[in-house]
């Protein structure tokens, strides 16, 4: 069912799904900073780098089996087709990127030397069975970067497409995950 413009405001993401995806969002955020930047900082970013993934990891899976028992609300029927598949096409590469990514730094933590995955220091998680080698390291360490690199690109291709609807084509695609001022109110 395609709507209206004037129907966009029954066209909404729920609370949980926007909760779900700003805090995911702020998590990949930060991490991606700290990952690209790991060669500049301290080494004690790199312990709140890995516990971000994972804790990106469990939060995806989580968001995910969301998704597939809530649809999304229709997209408006101002949007062309060829835009409803690209934006179908990023929004399931990130969703792809929210688990590859953080599994590849497990693995390649696995497969170190000293295999010491922590959340936030609360509680280890333990190495995949992977075994320290070297060269499997060297390689999903270079997968890992490649699929950071990838999820930057979408995450600019998912804003770019967000900003350009609602501030070119004037379709309040925003509006759509973002919580109103009255909802916000009431939930006080």
């Amino acid at each position: 069912m395609r709507m209206a413009r004037g129907d966009m405001a029954t066209a909404r993401y729920g609370r949980v799904a926007m909760v779900f995806h700003w805090t995911i969002a702020a998590l990949i955020g930060v991490n991606l900073a700290i990952g690209l930047g790991h060669d500049t900082l301290f080494d004690g970013w790199v312990w709140l780098h890995k516990s971000i993934g994972l804790t990106v990891l469990a939060l995806s899976l989580a968001r995910l089996a969301w998704r597939l028992c809530h649809r999304p609300p229709p997209l408006p029927s101002e949007v062309p087709e060829w835009q409803r598949r690209l934006a179908h096409g990023v929004h399931w590469g990130l969703y792809g990127l929210m688990v590859a990514l953080p599994l590849t730094g497990w693995v390649f933590t696995s497969a170190s030397a000293t295999p010491r995955p922590t959340t936030f220091g609360l509680f280890a998680v333990p190495p995949l069975p992977v075994g320290a080698d070297a060269a499997v390291n060297a390689d999903v360490r270079s997968a890992h970067a490649l699929l950071a690199y990838c999820m930057l690109a979408l995450i600019a291709l998912h804003v770019a497409g967000a900003l350009k609807h609602q501030l070119l084509d004037r379709v309040l695609i925003l509006d759509r995950m973002l919580p109103t001022v009255r909802e916000a109110r009431r939930s006080i």
